[in-house]
């Protein structure tokens, strides 16, 4: 499929599991050379310092689930761990929607807040923020290194229930020919083959120069 480089998006769900997962992570990225070395955290005492080591360690990217994790992005405890990041100019794929249920700290304004204080943040907001789409494309126009995601938007499975709206589609234009936008897939565990991504993006067909962007060059310079 084309395919040259994937992250391992690993997220803590409660406390005492980030600095394990970062090590699994860290360990198959050293045996795996396709997959970037990518690491996660969690609101929870040492934060500061295991998100310093992964980054001693070489990682590249984060993840952080605030759906799943159920905690707030601005919890005391990592706003030292954002200013790291910012001043590292690493991603952080970022799931800040309320899918595939409510709940949790989610929606524009608490990781909004945190770009608010830490304007460098390169932030990624998985599946474009669906299906609260439009205040995320608010802080990608906003913020300098905010970009999208684009996994699971404009399937067959998303388009059933979380429409992508078309008032949008100048904007998704625009974001992806300025960087803004990079291929997301949440492979394996999706519903769909992984082929079903891309010619979800195909058949947008907002031409060549914008899927170009999207499918390599916007995410090889994000990474």
């Amino acid at each position: 499929m084309g395919v040259r480089r994937f992250p391992a998006l690993a997220y803590a769900h409660k406390p005492d599991m980030a600095a394990d997962l970062n090590a699994w992570t860290l360990d198959f990225a050293s045996r795996t050379p396709e997959c970037l070395p990518s690491a996660t955290f969690y609101p929870e005492p040492g934060v500061v310092e295991y998100v310093r080591r992964a980054l001693e360690g070489g990682a590249r990217i984060f993840k952080v689930h605030l759906q799943v994790g159920a905690f707030d992005p601005r919890a005391a405890e990592l706003d030292e761990v954002w200013g790291l990041l910012a001043d590292a100019d690493v991603p952080v794929v970022t799931h800040a929607s309320s899918v595939p249920v409510p709940g949790g700290h989610i929606g524009a304004e608490p990781i909004g807040e945190v770009l608010r204080r830490h304007p460098r943040l390169r932030v990624v907001i998985a599946h474009l923020g669906m299906p609260e789409y439009d205040p995320f494309f608010e802080l990608a126009a906003r913020y300098e290194r905010v970009a999208l995601d684009t996994t699971m938007a404009f399937t067959d499975f998303a388009e059933s229930g979380m429409p992508f709206p078309a008032r949008l589609r100048p904007a998704l234009l625009d974001l992806g020919l300025s960087g803004k936008v990079v291929l997301g897939t949440d492979f394996p565990t999706i519903p769909y083959p992984y082929s079903h991504q891309l010619d979800a993006l195909a058949r947008l067909e907002l031409g060549d120069d914008w899927l170009r962007a999207v499918c390599w060059d916007n995410g090889a310079a994000v990474i």
